[in-house]
């Protein structure tokens, strides 16, 4: 391939250490696709605004529709990038005269900038997808686990008996939110860089609209300079990986505990376990283990983006080529994260006589009892939480007898003599009491919780149909691009 990039103002060429430092081709696989939509894109606008003829029009098309069908295995990778070795094949192809007018009007700068865009968007929306997925797996398990008792924790110590469906919502709403951050960024993602040139725009009467519209962009970007220079975008990107891959770390590390046999809670599926090469009785949590772990890696891409970002003045400069790497390795992490996860719930074993079992230990219906006495009794709860603290030095199952006991010492008095009951003392210290009255919204009495996961169901199936809506669009703008394409040749 002729060398169509250094042989004007460059007299040497680099050598293969130097090749191999600055190439960007393992990366640009990732935007192989993206290039020749681009491009094509790009060809259809400058033939419709009379930069480039009919005949080289077509030729351009029909050489980059033979090098999709190739595939970039084809290209040169001796090339630093593969922009300028895709073109480089296209002039092989069809010659100079005619290849030769594809980069009219654009730079490297502004197409490597909507490439990018162009695949972290399909990458969004993928994992938009999955996302829903495991949302969808969550809440349906909760669904059926309403009335599962289970202990809550504070501090990793046991609290208040709550329920299992309280729980795995809690973990809903987390990824709930993350999400609205996904389709949030998605917009701020999906605008179109394309015709910013160098930085300074063009001369050539381009029409920026048409390609912005023609690869499913919501709008071109409206400062040139702005357009080719930042990489906020992959900042923001990265850091909702980092929030979901920190929600999915959370979750791990509880599956990590509770399948210990301390917990006893669940068991994983043998696919997502592993054993040891010494101890054969081991089945270890490894793909949970390894999720924490990679939460890591997410992190790490997010600080790496950063770090490269943070002072480059305006507009290009080179150290850009290094975030990309960054944001594949991010975005692909955390996608394969959430399908792993999802496969966990879904086939999680749970031991749920071992979680109502241990739903009252470590006193956790300490508090109901303070309320209790609130309530029936009528003393401050400041005070109530000095008598149940003193009588958790005793026992964890209080009678009538020893609150009047305690009562006594710290008031003067038997709370029996205020209206506290044995009755009343019975149903504070029973766990699916405690449940059923925290009926306030967001707390875990089924009657609660079925309205909120109902609440829960409508709002997935408004988020499903607006990431439908945002797939379709971009889905449709390149099926009409292809199409077009095909009857100019």
């Amino acid at each position: 391939m002729s060398d169509i990039l250094r042989r004007g103002r460059l007299s040497k060429s680099p050598g293969e250490e130097m090749r191999a430092y600055t190439s960007s081709m393992e990366a640009d696989k990732w935007i192989f696709e993206a290039d020749v939509f681009v491009d094509m894109a790009h060809t259809l606008m400058l033939q419709e605004q009379e930069i480039i003829s009919e005949e080289d029009c077509s030729k351009i098309l029909s050489g980059l529709l033979q090098i999709k069908e190739e595939g970039m295995d084809t290209l040169d990778f001796s090339y630093e990038d593969i922009h300028i070795s895709l073109e480089s094949r296209l002039i092989d192809l069809i010659g100079e005269e005619a290849g030769g007018r594809m980069h009219s009007g654009r730079s490297r700068n502004d197409e490597v900038a909507t490439c990018i865009r162009f695949a972290l968007r399909g990458e969004l929306l993928s994992l938009l997808e999955d996302l829903m997925k495991l949302e969808t797996t969550l809440t349906t398990l909760a669904s059926d686990h309403i009335n599962t008792l289970m202990p809550g924790f504070t501090h990793l110590q046991h609290a208040q008996p709550t329920t299992f469906a309280h729980h795995l919502a809690a973990h809903a709403d987390a990824f709930e939110r993350d999400i609205a951050r996904i389709i949030s960024a998605y917009e701020r993602v999906n605008i179109c860089p394309l015709g910013s040139a160098a930085f300074a725009s063009t001369g050539f009467p381009i029409n920026r609209y048409v390609t912005a519209e023609r690869l499913g962009f919501s709008n071109p970007m409206t400062n040139s300079m702005d357009a080719v220079s930042s990489r906020d975008f992959l900042i923001e990107c990265a850091a909702a990986f980092s929030n979901i891959m920190i929600n999915l770390s959370r979750m791990a590390e509880e599956l990590i505990l509770w399948s210990s046999q301390e917990f006893n809670f669940v068991e994983l599926d043998d696919t997502y376990a592993s054993t040891s090469s010494i101890m054969p009785q081991k089945k270890n949590p490894d793909t949970a283990e390894l999720m924490r772990g990679k939460s890591g890696t997410v992190v790490g891409s997010l600080a790496a983006l950063m770090t490269i970002c943070k002072g480059l003045p305006l507009s290009y400069n080179r150290d850009l080529q290094e975030a990309t790497p960054h944001i594949i390795k991010s975005v692909n992490v955390t996608d394969a994260s959430v399908r792993m996860m999802t496969g966990i719930m879904e086939t999680l074993t749970i031991h749920e006589e071992v979680m109502k079992t241990q739903s009252v230990a470590g006193f956790t219906t300490a508090t109901e009892l303070a309320d209790t006495m609130v309530r029936d009794a009528g003393i401050p709860f400041r005070t109530a939480h000095q008598i149940v603290g003193t009588l958790s030095r005793m026992t964890t199952t209080p009678s009538l007898k020893e609150i009047d006991q305690v009562s006594s010492d710290v008031l003067g008095y038997k709370l029996s003599e205020k209206g506290l009951t044995k009755e009343a003392v019975a149903g504070a210290l029973d766990p699916l009491g405690n449940v059923e009255r925290r009926l306030v919204v967001g707390g875990p009495a089924p009657i609660q919780m079925r309205d909120d996961l109902t609440d829960k169901k409508r709002r997935l199936a408004a988020l499903q149909k607006e990431i439908w809506a945002m797939d379709l669009a971009v889905e449709r703008a390149l099926e009409n691009l292809t199409e077009e394409v095909k009857t100019k040749i």
